[in-house]
Formats: structure tokens, C-alpha cells, sequence
């Protein structure tokens, strides 16, 4: 690329912890390659990022800086996560008007930055695809989740023209029996999907739900870009793949993004220190405690950014994972627990003393790959689905909302490297299960299906494999295509 005026591309997560990771990621690869990046956070999100980590945490670089627009919801500091239904209309209704101005803004001569030459969109974040039509540039979708779970939120529709969704009765809705249900003849799904395996917002009995519509709507727009990015690898979901690239725009595969980073960013260099994390990171001798154990001994527990639970719920976790015998590594947000903070009873601490290690946020990346970790207990949120499949490590999964659902259920019908957690835990049924992963004759099985996708996913992301070919490809035929088409006048 010319040592002159850098290509600009303009980076739009959607403004939740597992949309911004990815996004980062990408856009850290991406400045490798020549570009100027501008990583747009919501002005909510900015806050809390440099409350995280601290107030030179944006600050940026010369040609990778970070950007706030509103989001046109009321303003709040609050350490959590904003509600959902909220955001989803803030997308719908209120977010275009925010960021065309923001981008005026950045094309203004007096910015300081080149002009925007490619806007990389989340896929939830659709109204960037409008926004690029506006100014001229080509827009690509990053789709940040899984392509099993895009496929879940497409067919939404057709469950609804099946008389399937919404549900008739609202018993249904938490029922098992109903939920397993098995539905056919849905294109690039397994066989024998179930209700209770497709994207939770089709538990509904309101036609007009806002959740279902707005997940529905972005997996239909999916078709409008110039482009679909998939933080995924075709050995690991190509039948699904297949089916989506003959209804969506040209796809490329560059994951497992965590992976691809890795390899082609530098370092210890500025740009490899700029993080992203809305929780506050603690260490605290993790990585050392975790030295002080053996291969595959130990438990990491971690249900993401957004899973919430009972008071009931944490405290049978915390004596199932007490029960298994096994130390343990647990993540526990201060807002895990649904309208309260999580507490644990002295009586349990004092049993596990010695061989736990609580933390609210730690880096899961280098705690999923650290050889002491033996299984991972995990609502199945797609990142942290991707940093155990590249870590080779099983999963027990308990799967909260989304298409979290249709990541377990592929990870255990149809990869082999997952056991699901019922959606009422029991402390003794956890142990049991626990003990079944690390070490019976189901757990080496996982084991070794564990390992061989990590070979999978390790090919797919080394230099001149399918990520590197794949991000080449999109480079040239889109992201570059209006900056060429303006050299060249």
C-alpha cells in the first residue's frame, strides 16, 4: 500500500462486550494492512471504557483512533450493560441521524484524518449500511456471532409463516416437553433441530415482540451489504456457510479473529495494548496460580458479559463446582445476579478454600489456554466458544439467550466438544458432570474432538491460510475498491 493518504475504514460494533471484542480484533488486523482505523464506541460505552481503563485509554493513535456518537437513549453511568429492548430500538429508530453526523464530522478537512473510504459495520448495526449509501463508500458486515446462530435468527420467519412462532399458549414457552419439539426442512440447519435449539426470541406469544422482530430484520438486512466478514472457519460450520452464501452478499471467513490477531499483530506494540474490556481486569496471580496445577486439572467457569441468574442459581453453581472435587476458576460479574449483587455464603468459601480463585473479569483469552484448564463451563457465547475450540478445550455449556442455544446445540450434536447443562442446574447433577468431563470415558471422547478442532482452527488462521486468503479477497474487491476508484482519477 502507498506510504501517502491511507484507505480510512470507520469500525462500528454493535455496544455489547461480545460485539466490541471481535470488532477490535479486526480492526487491529486490519490497521496491519495500511488502514486508518476509526473504532466507534457509543457514547455510554466510551464511558465506561475509560472508567475501566483509565482516562488515556482512547486516546489512540495517529491512525487508529476512537470515536463516541449517541446512541439517542437517555443518559446513564451505570456499570452494566444498557437493556436490551432499549438498545435494539435506539438501532431501529434513533442511531442513523448520530452517525452520519459522525461521519461528516470525520470528513470534515479539519479532522485531522483522511477521508472515509469504507465504513465495517456490525451486522446488527444495520443502519450504517444507509449511512454508507449516504457518502458514498462501500459497507461491509462484520456478522460477530455464529453462522449456525445466523441461520437461527433467518428462519425465523419461517417459523412464524409455519404457525410454530409465536407459541399458542404461554406455559409453552418454559415447557421442555414443547421445547423439544423437532422441526424440519430448515435450510443449513442439522437434522434434528428443536425449538429450544434456535435463538431464544422465538419463546414468545406476542407476534409483535420486540426482541424477535429486531434479531429477524437484522438477519434479513444481512442481504443489503457489499459485503459479509464471518468471525468464523469453514471446516467448523461449512454446511451452514454453504447455505448462506446462496442468500447473502460475498462472504469471507477470517476467524477465529482472536487467532488471526494473535499471529499478525505485533507484540507489545501501541496497538496490540489497546483493549476494549467494559469490566475492570484483574489478575491478581491468576496466571501463577493457575502454574501451580497440573495439566487439564482445573475448572474455569465464565458466563460472559450479559448472562444473568437467580440467587438460587449461583448458589447450586457454587456447590456443584465445590462437589466435583476439582479446583476451580470462577468469573463473577458484580450484576451475575438478577437485581442484586452476588454473594456467596462464608460457609461455601470455606469449603473451596485453597482451591478456587474468584475473579469479576480476568483475561479469558490467556486463561482458556493456560494447560492447567481442563473444561469450561459456559453460557456459549460465540467468542468464548472460539477461545475454547483454539484452546482445545471441552465445554460445559449452559446456554442464557440468543443464539447461545444454537451454539450448544451444535457443540454437542454435531462437534463433539460439549455437554449441555440443563436449564434447571442441580448441585449434584454439575459435580457428576464435571467429574464426567475431566475424567471419564465421555470426557476423553470431548477431549479428543477438542483437539482436533483446534488443529482445524490453528490451519485455518496460519499465514496463506483460509483467514489470511479470505481477508486479501475482501481487502481488494471491497474495502479498497472506493479509495482505488479515487488514486486512480
Amino acid at each position: 500500500m502507498d506510504a501517502g493518504e491511507k484507505p480510512h475504514i470507520v469500525c462500528l460494533p454493535a455496544a455489547a462486550q461480545g460485539h466490541i471484542t471481535p470488532m477490535l480484533k479486526l480492526a487491529k488486523i486490519l490497521h496491519t494492512r495500511g488502514f486508518h482505523i476509526t473504532f466507534v464506541n457509543t457514547e455510554f460505552n466510551q464511558r465506561r471504557l475509560l472508567a475501566t481503563r483509565g482516562p488515556a485509554a482512547l486516546d489512540g493513535l495517529p491512525d487508529f483512533r476512537f470515536a463516541a456518537m449517541s446512541d439517542g437513549l437517555p443518559p446513564s453511568d451505570a456499570d452494566v450493560h444498557q437493556n436490551i429492548p432499549q438498545f435494539c430500538y435506539a438501532v431501529m429508530n434513533t442511531c442513523l441521524p448520530h452517525f452520519t453526523a459522525l461521519l461528516a464530522k470525520l470528513n470534515d478537512p479539519g479532522s485531522g484524518a483522511p477521508p472515509v473510504t469504507c465504513i465495517v459495520a456490525d451486522g446488527v448495526m444495520s443502519f450504517a449500511y444507509e449511512a454508507a449509501k449516504e457518502i458514498g463508500v462501500p459497507c461491509a458486515a462484520l456478522w460477530t456471532s455464529s453462522a449456525c446462530g445466523f441461520m437461527g435468527y433467518r428462519h425465523s420467519r419461517q417459523l412464524i409463516e409455519q404457525g410454530i412462532v409465536p407459541f399458542k399458549d404461554a406455559a409453552h414457552v418454559t415447557d421442555k416437553g414443547h421445547l423439544g419439539t423437532v422441526v424440519h426442512g430448515f435450510r443449513g440447519m442439522c437434522e434434528g433441530m428443536r425449538l429450544r435449539d434456535f435463538p431464544s426470541f422465538i419463546r414468545t406469544t406476542d407476534r409483535e415482540d420486540a426482541l424477535l422482530n429486531f434479531v429477524m430484520t437484522m438477519a434479513e438486512r444481512l442481504s443489503l451489504p457489499n459485503a459479509v466478514v464471518l468471525n468464523t472457519f469453514d471446516e467448523i460450520e461449512g454446511p451452514v456457510l454453504n447455505a448462506m452464501r446462496d442468500i447473502l452478499p460475498p462472504m469471507y471467513t477470517v476467524g477465529p479473529l482472536h487467532r488471526y490477531a494473535s499471529l499478525v499483530v505485533p507484540v507489545g506494540t501501541a496497538v496490540d495494548g489497546l483493549g476494549s474490556n467494559l469490566w475492570k481486569e484483574e489478575d491478581d496471580g491468576l496466571l501463577e496460580w493457575l502454574d501451580g496445577h497440573g495439566a487439564r486439572s482445573v475448572v474455569y467457569v465464565n458466563y460472559g458479559s450479559i448472562t444473568v441468574m437467580t440467587n438460587e442459581e449461583l448458589l447450586e453453581f457454587a456447590w456443584g463446582l465445590a462437589g466435583s472435587g476439582y479446583p476451580f476458576v470462577w468469573n463473577i460479574r458484580p450484576d451475575l445476579v438478577r437485581g442484586d449483587t452476588a454473594v456467596l455464603p462464608p460457609e461455601f468459601m470455606s469449603s473451596v478454600s485453597g482451591r478456587s480463585m474468584l475473579t469479576t473479569w480476568c483475561a479469558q483469552e490467556k486463561v482458556i489456554a493456560h494447560e492447567a484448564v481442563g473444561v469450561f463451563l459456559t453460557h456459549s457465547g460465540w467468542n468464548s466458544t472460539l477461545e475454547s475450540i483454539c484452546a482445545g478445550v471441552p465445554m460445559l455449556s449452559w446456554p442464557f439467550f440468543s443464539e447461545q442455544q444454537t451454539n450448544c446445540r451444535y457443540k454437542c450434536t454435531e462437534w463433539g466438544n460439549g455437554m449441555e447443562i440443563g436449564g434447571q442446574v442441580k448441585r449434584v447433577e454439575l459435580a457428576a458432570m464435571i467429574r464426567e468431563v475431566m475424567d471419564r470415558e465421555k470426557g476423553k471422547e470431548m477431549r479428543k474432538r477438542a483437539i482436533e478442532w483446534k488443529e482445524k482452527a490453528t490451519w485455518a488462521t496460519l499465514p496463506g491460510g483460509p483467514a489470511d486468503v479470505n481477508l486479501d479477497a475482501v481487502i481488494s474487491d471491497v474495502l479498497l475498491a472506493k479509495f482505488n476508484s479515487h488514486k486512480s482519477r
